[in-house]
């Protein structure tokens, strides 16, 4: 369990593609070598471990083939993990930082830096491959967890939310296509927010959604009756998130609410332990339960007000106490 030689030698080879190639008839580590850009002799090492593993086999004459386990490494496997992996995408990237987790638990502060020189969200500002890598990725999976949070509640009584960080707008264009009478906005970073608003125009939205550049840092469009805050709380530390419910807390005033979609846990206290050590590890964040959730409300002036199950998520509620 605690070897790093084959989730390392795994990585590479989803990097590299090495599963792909082999699919498409290249066999022998000498000729996969110019293709990915790889020593042939350090390739040859790197497939025969695999070998040894069971992820590829390997014949008499050098040549290599898929087990079934190889075959996940595939581009076109539907379990989609080679590019989860890729050390040169967002995730397989930061999982690196897992290097540093000594770091993280002894401060609890994030490992990225410690292994990058910057901060995640710096790292994806300087590396547009990055970010682009994380924004396809974000949107991919909106299209599952969507219609369940559009199915939630009642948002059209709202008559306008705020998504804040909603990224392209695919959560919006849910809501509004599920709330005919419900009117929304994105809140996000100038290119994010521009490529939301023009996600909205296609969609044929442009009449009851729109988009403005800003960070949840800052003052938020006033007046809304929600602001939808859709795992982005979990990014970030106590008193980072803090303060973004209190952005969100100040602009909803007295008579909006505010709205935490999260994986809470089944009984709205057990979070998911594997992705609370990434978000730690990653950002400095951490997942949260209700009772979190409460505490972090709590000292914005809010309160929790109602739980709403949306799929494998959960609306959480707040209001001003």
């Amino acid at each position: 369990m605690a070897h790093l030689g084959t989730p390392m030698a795994l990585r590479v080879a989803a990097t590299l593609r090495i599963a792909d190639h082999i699919a498409g008839g290249t066999r022998t580590a000498g000729d996969l070598a110019p293709l990915v850009r790889a020593d042939a002799d350090a390739l040859e090492r790197l497939m025969r471990y695999l070998a040894a593993r069971g992820v590829l086999s390997r014949d008499a004459a050098g040549a290599y083939d898929l087990t079934p386990k190889g075959e996940l490494l595939r581009d076109d496997h539907p379990d989609g993990m080679r590019s989860q992996i890729d050390i040169e995408g967002w995730t397989g990237r930061a999982e690196l930082s897992f290097v540093h987790l000594l770091h993280s638990v002894r401060t609890g502060e994030a490992a990225y830096p410690l292994t990058f020189g910057r901060t995640f969200w710096e790292d994806m500002t300087a590396e547009p491959g990055l970010a682009a890598s994380f924004d396809a990725s974000m949107a991919a999976d909106m299209p599952v967890r969507a219609p369940a949070i559009a199915a939630a509640y009642d948002w059209g009584r709202l008559g306008h939310v705020v998504d804040v960080g909603g990224g392209d707008g695919s959560l919006l264009i849910a809501l509004l296509n599920g709330h005919p009478e419900l009117r929304g906005t994105v809140v996000d970073q100038t290119e994010t927010a521009e490529a939301a608003r023009k996600a909205l125009a296609a969609a044929g939205l442009a009449d009851r959604g729109d988009a403005v550049p800003g960070t949840f840092f800052d003052p938020l469009p006033p007046g809304a009756g929600g602001y939808v805050l859709s795992l982005i709380l979990h990014n970030w530390n106590d008193l980072a998130a803090g303060a973004i419910l209190r952005r969100c807390a100040e602009a909803a005033g007295a008579g909006g609410s505010v709205f935490v979609v999260e994986n809470v846990g089944p009984d709205g206290e057990s979070p998911h332990t594997g992705m609370d050590l990434r978000m730690l590890a990653y950002y400095g964040g951490k997942e949260r339960g209700v009772t979190d959730l409460a505490g972090l409300g709590a000292g914005c002036g809010l309160m929790v007000a109602g739980v709403h199950p949306a799929g494998a998520l959960s609306v959480v509620e707040l209001t001003a106490r």
